[in-house]
């Protein structure tokens, strides 16, 4: 089986419809493709009407979080959360609450650019984004009027972290969110957490104290992982008996990594299925 379990729409940050998106999986080769867009899941039901016959759909959402950071200050981080019941009240609140720091953090990004000259045009930008705002559409409106020639320089020196146009924005503190997740009979895995190439680290002894919040697993194959970053958190889900993933982190043509490229085993996948008790797979 080849299962793939972290990918974006245009319901968040991705160029795909869910509906393309599940047609592009299964022409991909994949039996399994999670559906996982920031803070929303606006798109699961989209992606279900449209599944093809032999391709599973697992319905998921990608969290905006805060952790510990390796320095002891906090640090953003991504959760996954899989198989929850998007009808539980405090997570449902909290969905929202996040959306609403979306984009509230967008647009105050996308006025100072404006203020200082750059030629961009807050209320475009925030048409074109919809509900799930994020930094991926004020870079593609960067890369549309010339200003960067790709989405990754964008975030490489306009949109990083602690940059000159950045705006904090607030985060759900990673065990409340991981114990929300659980709470709503959901699935969580920590998303790319070795991924240095985004900024500052999680501090990898704060995974093994999750534990006892509910934390199922850990990312581990994805293309922002160096080999010793793989080796480190293999070692971390060895303690403590942590599901392991391997994901693309697909988000169609805003980046370069493809459908499949990064794989979950059967055996692991049959874990996160077995854990859950939110909503079921879906098989088309």
């Amino acid at each position: 089986m080849r299962i793939d379990l972290h990918t974006h729409t245009t319901a968040s940050d991705g160029t795909d419809s869910p509906a393309d998106l599940v047609r592009h999986a299964a022409d991909a080769g994949l039996d399994v493709v999670a559906l996982t867009d920031h803070d929303t899941t606006a798109g699961w039901a989209e992606a279900a009407a449209a599944l093809p016959a032999g391709l599973s759909l697992v319905r998921g959402m990608e969290m905006s979080c805060e952790g510990r950071g390796e320095d002891g200050r906090p640090v953003a981080v991504h959760l996954l959360a899989y198989l929850f019941d998007p009808k539980n009240a405090a997570f449902a609140a909290e969905r929202e609450r996040l959306r609403a720091e979306r984009t509230s953090r967008l647009r105050a990004m996308a006025e100072r650019m404006a203020l200082d000259g750059l030629p961009v045009d807050p209320d475009e930008v925030m048409a074109a984004a919809g509900p799930a705002a994020g930094r991926p559409h004020l870079a593609q409106a960067l890369v549309a009027a010339g200003v960067v020639g790709s989405v990754d320089e964008a975030f490489g020196d306009l949109l990083k972290t602690g940059g000159r146009y950045y705006v904090h924005k607030a985060d759900t503190p990673l065990p409340e969110a991981v114990r929300m997740v659980s709470d709503a009979g959901g699935v969580s895995v920590i998303a790319h957490g070795r991924a240095a190439s985004r900024g500052r680290l999680l501090a990898m002894e704060q995974i093994g104290e999750l534990v006892a919040d509910g934390l199922a697993g850990v990312e581990i194959d994805h293309h922002d992982h160096l080999p010793a970053d793989r080796e480190i958190l293999a070692g971390i889900a060895r303690r403590h008996d942590l599901i392991v993933t391997g994901s693309s982190d697909y988000h169609g043509v805003n980046k370069s990594v493809k459908l499949g490229e990064f794989l979950t085993a059967p055996v692991e996948f049959d874990r996160i299925v077995a854990r859950a008790s939110g909503v079921d797979v879906i098989s088309g």
